[in-house]
């Protein structure tokens, strides 16, 4: 070791420092500075050490942001395979509520250090100061606010701010268009409630988000479960099947940017295609758009409302991922049954309380939202490919996993059928959560798949949680 130069010295003893994990992979590397200091050695030394580092596979530098730790090669999964046409029976999906409720009060009766099965960033990824500062700008404009009724639909104020985003997802909408709803939870409910009764079929995406199948049950409607592609999103050939074999389908729902769980985006052709079979057939399109402002490109995706021309589709979002999950604030455009959903919304829960829509449209209507947003997409693309990476290093040959391009989450499959469920009881043991993959349908279809959130900074405990994992799935 002496023999070697110093800078070659200094790489070895921190490439050891990567290979046996005390060195992250995603990780922060020490500045120049700081192991000039910690190792008594020269800016040159100290920036070869790194160079040489990087060369080998060990570093990678990011523009203004300095040296991070990653493994040499990236080790990558295969892709989640395609899904096969396959329809389930409607009249199957009973219980689906009772299923979820039953994994969800497991995961609370764990002690948990790292809740994975959560679609959600960390707190301090959302701008906590500058929301505060927000709300008591609006205090002391407007003191009586905590005093006075709401108004209808939404702050006016709100809305309008809401109506000029939309138009960077290519949706033309005015502020009476708008109502502002408790999440995009309650959006879905209006709207469902709006064009379907009890006994009705609608159509979702499979897999899909186990809140719209909890929605759906409480309801008392059916869910018709539709293939859907990593790759594409909801397949509508399968879609246009299932009208052939079901022709009493009410509904559709899907969520086109970043679907929930498998991530996938829905090419633009599918999107109008999609809005366009619906229209054909006098069928309601409801979108669920709220993932889609944390894509890793700075260009807006379009939503599938920008295709509708007629009012037959109903727009959902929400601000619960993007930039303040407390505030539980979503809206929605209802289309041609926009006076169906305002007296739905009077008659359920009234108005939103203003002072959160008055701090958020103050704070969306600045340049600071989108210095937000570009801060949170930045940290959430690092810590996907990061998770991404652990995967492939730490799971078992063959586990595959699809890295979408946004979003929240990532959608594993494990390896020869292996049990996701089992996989969660002994995760919880280990103090890690994991949405187990029949979380996501009421067949089990997917008890081989589960979700996982990358919302959590990738530091060295997570590392550590990670590696737990992939131990506990080799051993399945």
């Amino acid at each position: 070791m002496d023999a070697l130069p110093l800078y070659r010295q200094l790489a070895a003893h921190y490439q050891q420092a990567i290979e046996t994990g005390t060195l992250a992979p995603g990780s922060r590397m020490p500045s120049l500075r700081a192991l000039m200091d910690r190792h008594d050695v020269s800016l040159s030394t100290a920036l070869q050490s790194c160079r040489h580092l990087e060369r080998d596979g060990f570093l990678e530098a990011r523009p203004r942001s300095g040296y991070f730790v990653r493994l040499p090669g990236k080790p990558a999964c295969r892709p989640v395979a395609e899904p096969v046409n396959r329809l389930a029976d409607p009249a199957q999906y009973v219980g689906i509520h009772e299923r979820v409720s039953a994994i969800i009060a497991q995961g609370r009766s764990h002690p948990l250090q790292f809740n994975l099965a959560v679609a959600c960033a960390a707190a301090e990824l959302y701008p906590v100061e500058a929301l505060k500062q927000a709300m008591m700008r609006a205090l002391r404009h407007d003191p009586t606010v905590l005093t006075s009724a709401a108004t209808p639909n939404g702050s006016p104020a709100l809305r309008s701010v809401l109506a000029q985003r939309a138009l960077t997802t290519r949706i033309a909408a005015s502020r009476d268009d708008i109502v502002v709803t408790n999440g995009c939870i309650e959006a879905l409910n209006l709207a469902l409630r709006a064009v379907a009764q009890p006994g009705d079929v609608i159509a979702v995406e499979s897999p899909t988000y186990y809140g719209l199948l909890q929605i759906l049950e409480s309801l008392g409607m059916k869910a018709l479960e539709i293939p859907t592609s990593a790759q594409n999103g909801i397949s509508v050939e399968a879609l246009e099947l299932a009208a052939q074999t079901y022709r009493n389908i009410k509904a559709v729902v899907v969520v086109p940017n970043f679907q929930n769980p498998l991530g996938a985006v829905m090419p633009d052709a599918a999107k109008a295609r999609l809005v366009a079979w619906c229209e054909a057939h006098a069928i309601p399109l409801i979108e669920d758009d709220t993932y889609s402002l944390l894509s890793n490109s700075d260009t807006p995706l379009a939503a599938a409302k920008a295709w509708d021309r007629t009012g037959n589709v109903i727009y959902c979002a929400s601000l619960h991922k993007t930039l303040a999950p407390g505030m539980r604030l979503g809206w929605m455009i209802g289309g041609r049954w926009q006076a169906r959903i305002e007296m739905l919304k009077y008659a359920q829960t009234r108005a939103n309380e203003v002072l959160p829509q008055l701090a958020v449209a103050d704070f969306i209507g600045s340049g600071a939202y989108d210095r937000h947003l570009r801060r949170l997409r930045l940290a959430l693309r690092d810590q996907r490919e990061q998770m991404a990476e652990a995967i492939a290093t730490y799971f078992p040959l063959d586990t595959r996993l699809t890295v979408p391009q946004g979003g929240l989450s990532l959608w594993i499959e494990l390896p020869g059928g292996a049990s996701s469920t089992a996989l969660f009881e002994q995760a919880m043991n280990a103090g890690v959560g994991i949405a187990p993959g029949r979380m996501f349908s009421n067949s089990d279809r997917f008890e081989a798949y589960f979700r996982l959130s990358c919302g959590q900074p990738y530091t060295r405990a997570l590392n550590g949680a990670m590696r737990t994992l992939g131990q506990l799935a080799a051993a399945l």
